[in-house]
Parts: structure tokens; sequence; C-alpha cells
């Protein structure tokens, strides 16, 4: 059995990264080959709508396209278990993000009247981070978007799970930024609180993704 995690932000060893790690981590309790893959180690473009997975007469499993995001899709065609991480920005995932998962979902997107053309179930889930705080989320639209991104990969691959967190620790030294609005030292606190448990909350999702055997 193997897991893929999916890294849709550019900063190596912070939140999303770390979060996504966690997961990984309880994946391998219970005996899952692992693997993450970094979104901004590699060149690729969205989706160019060439309309090629939809050609009639013609079997495509995944994206035609040729770069290097075509092995990660072939990756992702084989694993049991899949999970997207991504920070928020503008209240989206971030544009590699964005990208990939343009030409992960639209090939398996049916329009003759079934829900995918996967081919299977696999359990997937997606880890949100973001600078604002949870009480904030209902009005800047963000709920919107985990919906959105939910509802999608469950109708692609059968079952979907969202890890949010909010508040998050951006930068060792709050000093050196114009970010008056937060407090470093709130901040660290609640990294040193909070965001354990969420790592917690990452481990546990991990086991429960692949503890399906």
């Amino acid at each position: 059995m193997k897991l893929i995690a999916v890294n849709g932000s550019p900063r190596k060893n912070w939140n999303t990264h770390i979060l996504l790690e966690k997961c990984l981590d309880g994946a391998k309790e219970t005996g899952t080959e692992t693997e993450l893959i970094n979104l901004y180690d590699i060149s690729f473009r969205g989706c160019t709508s060439c309309f090629a997975c939809k050609r009639k007469c013609i079997t495509v499993n995944k994206c035609a396209m040729k770069d290097d995001l075509e092995q990660i899709l072939q990756k992702v065609c084989e694993c049991d278990a899949l999970v997207l991480g991504s920070p928020v920005y503008f209240s989206s995932t971030t544009g590699e993000m964005r990208s990939f998962m343009e030409r992960l979902f639209f090939p398996y997107i049916s329009y003759e009247g079934k829900l995918s053309s996967f081919g299977k179930k696999i359990n997937t889930a997606f880890i949100y981070t973001m600078n604002a705080p949870a009480f904030a989320l209902p009005f800047i639209s963000y709920n919107k978007l985990f919906n959105q991104n939910k509802k999608s990969m469950k109708r692609i691959f059968g079952n979907s799970e969202s890890l949010i967190v909010t508040s998050t620790y951006q930068f060792d030294d709050y000093d050196k930024y114009a970010m008056t609005l937060f407090s470093g030292t709130k901040r660290l606190k609640r990294r040193e609180t909070v965001f354990i448990n969420d790592c917690k909350k990452a481990f546990l999702l991990g086991r429960k993704l692949t503890n399906i055997m």
C-alpha cells in the first residue's frame, strides 16, 4: 500500500511541509509506503485545454501533457491514498497546487453520465495552512474553498477529508516584517501549543487514510 503526499507550499520545513510529514509518519505506522512530492521542485504548467483526455476512442488515464508532472500523475494513478497540502493565498491554494489539481482532476471528470473515470476508490485528504484566524473563515470565503475542493475530490476519488490549520507562525523574527497586525510572541506560543496538536491530528489522519487493509 502506498500514500502519496503533494506539497503545494514553496517553503520547506514550515507549516504545510511539517504537517504533511507528520501525516506520512502516521501512514508508516500502518506499514504503508510513503512519498512526499514538492511541487516547487519541478517544472510544469496548468491545464492548457487541449482536451486530449476527452477524445473519443482513446483510452486516457491521466493528463496527456509532457513535462515533469507526467510521472507524478502516473504515481497518483497507482497509489492507495493521496494527501494534498497547501497554504491559502488570496482565498485559494497556491498557484502550483491549483495547476496540479487542474492536471490531476480534469481527465477523470466524466461528461458522459458517470461521476468519475478514475477507475477505483482511494482515501484522500487536504491539509490547509493559513495566517487567518479560525473565527474569520466564514467571513473571508475560505470555507467555500474547502468545501469545493472536498466535493471535487469525493467526486473523483470516492472519499476526502480536510485538516484546517489557522493562525500559523510565519516567521522566525516578526520584527523584520511589516506585520504589526499580528503578534510574533502570541503566534510563537500558539505554534508551541496549538500547532503541536495540529501535528498530532495530521499524524492520526495518515493512520486513518491507510488503515483500510
